[in-house]
């Protein structure tokens, strides 16, 4: 099992004039990617017992993900309000303060069964205490045994100081196995450096593979042994929300299929190993970018998609 920390909200997308509610947030979005590609998942997360969060929770069981971990709460759903940059990007407005994603600190972790191979976390619920200081804590007692794995998914909309945040993804490269940046992450937490140096840095603190997105100019990833670079496919875009966390998704589930999701495996990762991770994970990324919201394909249409190339 893959175990999913973070947030989980509900998406307010500007249609046509009309705020339409969507169930979203980074983490919760790569749960039910995995979930939806049949890998064994459960979310480790604060949920709402109102409206909003029986919806997040519905969706959830809907796609397969464990409800062992999570936690339920009185505290209200946060909100994002997503609104169209008009450049294929989105800005978004949050909502978070007395809310259930901030209802999570370092008792409330649950113990993880010996199933859970790797701990994936990432975006606000590593920007923000208390749950930020809660899924550290999460993450640092588990990489002993388990695969770490850290999206940050910047959002410095919620940063209170952003060299605080940067001080902390530094810890995070202390004890992670695998991290995936977006080039947007990368230019925001290291702008002095280049993409490829941003990587090797990240190999050289110990990290076993290092993964950067292009979006549309495709995806580098980096091991001890090997690098691969592939491109994106043409594809017409209906909407960019939740790629990276389907990207994210993707990666892990052919890591996991094929083994390769531990410690010692990770590091003997070459160029074949990585271009075949890269292919599938930009498959599950191109099939989610073409529908609307963040809405991650299911295993048998990213096979169907592999199989038409």
């Amino acid at each position: 099992m893959i175990v999913v920390a973070g947030e989980a909200l509900i998406d307010l997308v500007f249609s046509d004039g009309v705020l339409r509610p969507h169930p979203g947030g980074g983490p919760y979005n790569t749960a039910i990617a995995l979930g939806r590609l049949d890998v064994p998942v459960g979310f480790v997360g604060r949920i709402s017992v109102d409206p909003f969060g029986r919806l997040l929770a519905a969706c959830l069981a809907e796609s397969g993900v464990d409800d062992r971990y999570l936690l339920r709460g009185d505290a209200p759903t946060p909100l994002a309000v997503v609104d169209d940059t008009g450049d294929g990007g989105h800005s978004f407005t949050f909502y978070l303060v007395g809310t259930a994603y901030a209802d999570l600190t370092p008792s409330d972790l649950p113990a993880l069964d010996a199933a859970v191979v790797a701990v994936y976390a990432g975006t606000l619920a590593l920007a923000t205490d208390p749950p930020a200081a809660a899924i550290e804590a999460l993450m640092e007692r588990e990489a002993p045994r388990r695969v770490i794995v850290v999206d940050p998914n910047v959002r410095p909309a919620v940063f209170g100081e952003p060299n605080e945040y940067r001080a902390r993804f530094e810890r995070w490269a202390g004890f992670a196995h695998v991290i995936k940046l977006s080039d947007a992450d990368s230019a925001w937490l290291y702008p002095e450096l280049e993409p490829e140096a941003v990587l090797d840095g990240l190999l050289e603190r110990g990290v076993r593979l290092a993964v950067l997105t292009r979006g549309a100019d495709g995806a580098v990833a980096k091991s001890t042994l090997g690098r691969a670079e592939v491109a994106a496919p043409p594809v017409d875009v209906v909407d960019t929300v939740g790629a990276g966390d389907a990207f994210a998704a993707g990666l892990l589930r052919r890591l996991w299929e094929t083994d390769r999701l531990a410690a010692e495996a990770l590091g003997l990762l070459d160029d074949a190993d990585l271009e075949d991770a890269l292919r599938f994970a930009t498959a599950v990324a191109t099939l989610c970018v073409g529908r609307s919201g963040a809405d991650p394909p299911a295993l048998a249409d990213v096979r169907s998609h592999l199989a038409a190339k």
